[in-house]
């Protein structure tokens, strides 16, 4: 499975961006796909997660009610709707997909076996 992620950029705080990740190789409409995100000396951290079986979404809280994770089977791909954003939401982002996870390990980097690439986000005070 490769998976490539696009959609950063720089915004000002309380703006919006969309976020995409596009899978091909061997993919599976069941497949869990999650977005992590890594700010400069920091740790790579959980932001959002979308599984199939059972239908389930999974935020961290500082992102609830303003990240919307959705996807389009047919195209195989993931989005993160990023709304209000704010000057601490600043990093990089990062793709991931596997076949399952269960309850908090879909939360967990280790749980992901394929990565896309980052993608950028800045948002300016």
């Amino acid at each position: 499975v490769q998976l490539q992620a696009f959609g950063g950029g720089l915004v000002q705080a309380g703006g919006s961006l969309r976020l995409s990740c596009a899978a091909s190789g061997r993919t599976a409409s069941t497949y869990v796909r999650g977005w992590f995100r890594q700010a400069a000396g920091k740790e790579r951290e959980f932001v959002a997660a979308i599984n199939s079986k059972p239908p389930s979404t999974y935020y961290r809280d500082s992102v609830k009610g303003r990240f919307t994770i959705s996807r389009d089977n047919a195209k195989n791909t993931v989005y993160l709707q990023m709304n209000s954003l704010l000057p601490e939401d600043t990093a990089v982002y990062y793709c991931a997909a596997d076949l399952s996870c269960s309850g908090e390990g879909c939360r967990r980097a280790r749980s992901y076996n394929y990565w896309g690439q980052g993608t950028e986000v800045t948002v300016s005070s």
